[in-house]
């Protein structure tokens, strides 16, 4: 097995209609599980590493069936609290064409959002560990999360781990305001910063010029000023931003760029027909932590990274359930989409 990696976060019941079914018309709704942190957190253990999630959820049999879904996916679930009285739910209505999917939270005073920093001994949870991955949505769940979230990259940081953030921007979940006072400090203790074509906006005010994400109209060049302002915040040796354009709710063009400080590196691009966008992000910071531990040259990292999340968009719920050599085809060029037999 790799190297032990930690992800911190919240894993949550996903509700959603089938067959591109608004809600007002389902009778039935689908129940999978997923988060950021437990989705990157299942994506490197399809790769092969040992990788724990960390959480904190509610003892009783919907708590328990998260659990038994992380596990049957080779994730390590031995730092898991249990306590609080719920799981954080969210309710997913797919898009398609011009109209836009729609995410519906029902997550608040979920057990994760009582969490203090001193219950988990973030000393044993890092032994032997080599990387942390947190995301912004944990700590935009409740002051108490913030803290803790705080708290976990400090002690990673102590501990001599690499600290990867996505920065991860939900406006239904915190203000701007409070995701930029937030973050600035969480920022100072990441080494992998992570984001999508409107994060750094969101978060930090910091703006691509001529782009427009509603139209689907980005220019990559222009992404390079904001991958370098981003880098400036703080020690940080890697900035990586997606850039998806939006054809519409069923057809994107995936991309994304790679700053090292020193080479600004840009990806193939992808025209993909979504089957499922969710998780995409996600997928893409699993392949870009898994590259950069291989030690791979950062245009092979970058290239693993979009292609894994192109391949995830194609697959059903939050997870990407894909392994290396799959990921590896796709980065070679075999993007027909033939029958393997």
């Amino acid at each position: 097995m790799k190297n032990r990696i930690v992800t911190f976060g919240e894993i949550m019941l996903r509700l959603a209609p089938l067959n591109y079914e608004r809600f007002i018309q389902a009778h039935t709704l689908q129940a999978t599980y997923g988060g950021g942190e437990a989705n990157v957190a299942v994506s490197l253990a399809q790769f092969g590493h040992n990788v724990s999630f960390v959480s904190r959820l509610p003892r009783n049999p919907v708590g328990d069936a998260a659990v038994m879904t992380l596990a049957g996916y080779g994730v390590n679930t031995e730092y898991i609290l249990r306590g609080g009285d719920r799981l954080g739910i969210y309710f997913l209505e797919h898009g398609a064409s011009i109209r836009p999917s729609k995410v519906t939270y029902d997550r608040s005073g979920s057990a994760i959002s009582q969490v203090q920093p001193e219950m988990f001994d973030w000393k044993t949870i890092f032994q032997d560990a080599k990387w942390f991955h947190i995301t912004g949505i944990t700590p935009a769940l409740s002051p108490n999360s913030a803290a803790t979230s705080l708290a976990a990259v400090t002690a990673a940081k102590d501990a001599g781990l690499t600290v990867s953030c996505d920065l991860n921007y939900r406006k239904k979940l915190w203000s701007r305001a409070q995701a930029k006072q937030v973050m600035t400090q969480i920022i100072q203790h990441v080494d992998v910063v992570i984001a999508n074509e409107e994060d750094a906006a969101d978060v930090f005010d910091i703006k691509a010029d001529k782009t427009d994400v509603t139209s689907g109209q980005l220019s990559a060049d222009h992404y390079r000023e904001v991958a370098a302002r981003l880098k400036d915040l703080a020690a940080i040796s890697v900035v990586a931003i997606t850039l998806r354009e939006s054809v519409s709710a069923s057809d994107n063009n995936w991309s994304a760029i790679l700053y090292d400080g020193h080479d600004y590196f840009m990806s193939r691009k992808y025209p993909i027909h979504l089957v499922d966008r969710v998780g995409g992000g996600d997928s893409f910071g699993a392949g870009l932590i898994h590259g950069l531990m291989q030690g791979w040259a950062k245009q092979d990292v970058l290239e693993f990274a979009v292609a894994a999340s192109a391949l995830k968009q194609t697959i059903p719920g939050d997870m990407n359930l894909v392994n290396e050599d799959e990921v590896l085809a796709v980065m070679r060029g075999d993007i027909s989409g033939r029958v393997q037999r």
